[in-house]
């Protein structure tokens, strides 16, 4: 592996690696008030092989903007069944989720980044870092691209690549420690159905500690199984779920497979240390994921917008240590009642247990609940300009500006 870095390193205020939903959010936040912003990522492509099923929930979709063309048609009704293939019917009123289109949504973000000035790096990936001497904060990073790495002098290093941070690592930053692994089909229909639905699946077969899914809008259609790696075999359940229960809810003969995707998604709740005074962790890597359900696009932008926060009060007041500000600790108790709900399904382990919990759920107070966890708008704890952490940061831009 060659060396090419120049006597003097090109310097950016902070470098991101990882192009997924958290590091273009994150770039194009940063971006937009004037930090100058190098995006790296492995992939040639960001559109190709991600790793998200892409379902956006509804207290997303009316909070954040998206591209037009960039998310399906709204759904609004849930099934959710046994594994005796019992169904209880759950509809809201209003629009819950909605299937994003993730090659658009993320060519569009990465349009409207490098617009806004920020440079973005394909095909490359992170080779470590260093703290500088003599420049609190500040790293010297290298990232290696066709066999040369280059090093960059940056004053914030941002871990925004998944499950397993080779950044968290670098910075010496919590890890995650627990997670499931989905792996799911997508396809186009032929023709429109009828009614967009989300369809999940009880079973300790298909779906060890977590569920099976269909999420169909009519146009587009992602057959999915999730679970503890160590209980089951995510490509064979999934081959199975397709060829029994999918088959029965949804004939596929009108379906026309896209693509695959897979992959871990954390679900031990957000790390406390996802900071330090020369980086911060976003997304996956953080564990903004909700432990219960493994919704991670709506903990992904919000806990990107309050980093992005961060890093500018460091950018604008030259302190590294206002990015301890940033921490998951503020999050933790709004994550507690979800976490001993994961406790609790993962000790699951035997369909009888899920044809209970299913029991349970179909009662008028189980139903409620039930309607709690799929239409309740909330997702990931709203993080109020008030709390403590996220007031000091938000001041120190201010007094920053002031200057």
């Amino acid at each position: 592996m060659r060396s090419n870095s120049p006597e003097k390193p090109r310097e950016f205020d902070a470098v991101i690696i990882g192009a997924g939903l958290a590091g273009l959010h994150t770039a194009r936040r940063l971006s937009a008030s004037g930090v100058s912003v190098l995006l790296v990522d492995r992939k040639e492509d960001i559109g190709a092989r991600v790793h998200t099923t892409g379902i956006f929930v509804r207290k997303t979709f009316e909070d954040f903007d998206f591209p037009e063309g960039s998310l399906g048609i709204p759904i609004s009704r849930v099934n959710l069944y046994s594994p005796s293939m019992k169904c209880l019917s759950l509809t809201s009123p209003a629009p819950e989720f909605r299937i994003g289109r993730m090659d658009a949504l993320y060519s569009s973000m990465l349009d409207q980044s490098r617009r806004l000035g920020v440079e973005f790096l394909n095909g490359a990936r992170f080779a470590g870092s260093n703290p500088e001497s003599g420049e609190p904060g500040t790293s010297v990073v290298r990232i290696e691209k066709s066999g040369i790495v280059e090093t960059i002098r940056t004053k914030v290093l941002i871990g925004a690549d998944g499950v397993g941070s080779a950044v968290a690592r670098d910075l010496s930053l919590d890890t995650n420690s627990e997670w499931i692994v989905g792996f799911e089909k997508v396809f186009r229909r032929s023709s429109p159905t009828s009614e967009p639905v989300l369809h999940c699946f009880l079973s300790s077969d298909f779906a060890p500690g977590y569920i099976a899914w269909i999420a169909d809008d009519g146009a587009e259609c992602h057959i999915g199984v999730g679970g503890y790696p160590e209980r089951f075999d995510p490509s064979k359940a999934l081959s199975r779920f397709i060829e029994t229960a999918a088959n029965v809810v949804l004939p596929t003969d009108d379906l026309e497979e896209t693509e695959s995707r897979g992959g871990r998604i954390p679900v031990g709740g957000i790390l406390r240390r996802i900071a330090n005074p020369r980086g911060v962790l976003v997304g996956d890597a953080a564990g903004a994921v909700s432990p219960l359900t493994a919704g991670g696009l709506d903990p992904c932008l919000r806990l990107s917008d309050f980093a992005a926060e961060a890093v500018i009060a460091r950018i604008r007041s030259g302190d590294p240590k206002v990015l301890l500000n940033y921490s998951g600790e503020v999050f933790e108790k709004g994550f507690a009642t979800k976490l001993l709900m994961r406790s609790a399904l993962r000790t699951f382990k035997f369909d009888f247990q899920y044809e209970w919990l299913f029991a349970a759920l179909t009662s008028r107070p189980g139903r409620r609940l039930a309607e709690k966890i799929f239409f309740r708008r909330s997702s990931f704890p709203d993080l109020s300009s008030s709390d403590p952490r996220r007031k000091r940061v938000l001041e120190s831009i201010d007094a920053a500006g002031a200057r």
